[in-house]
């Protein structure tokens, strides 16, 4: 009998303006950047912070989703954080810059700054 494998779904969902942003942040990209990176690091009031940074290596653990623009890697130690997120660009009079929609989150401080699992 055959194993038949199917491909595992993307752990999290980029909207086509993410997707957008991703492929404008590629063109400009410094020499040497394979994708970009979304990690959590331990920032902020409540704990977590969402931070996107152009990334030059792959790690072993990192998650990679394939966009028509780049790479966007997931670090390995923040999926669990991000499972089922969906990430969007939103630009408006004021600011610009990536929001997340993460199910996974149980609070934010009040500025919108971090958040907390």
């Amino acid at each position: 009998m055959a194993t038949t494998l199917r491909q595992r779904p993307a752990p999290l969902l980029l909207t086509p303006t993410a997707e957008a942003r991703i492929a404008e942040l590629m063109a400009k990209a410094p020499e040497g950047a394979i994708g970009v990176k979304l990690s959590t690091p331990r920032r902020g009031c409540s704990g977590l912070a969402y931070s996107v940074d152009y990334v030059t290596e792959a790690k072993p653990m990192d998650e990679r989703i394939d966009t028509p623009g780049g790479v966007l890697f997931v670090d390995g130690g923040s999926i669990l954080y991000l499972i089922g997120s969906t990430m969007n660009w939103v630009e408006d009079d004021f600011t610009a810059g990536f929001v997340f929609n993460n199910p996974n989150a149980k609070g934010a401080c009040g500025c919108g700054e971090s958040f907390t699992v």
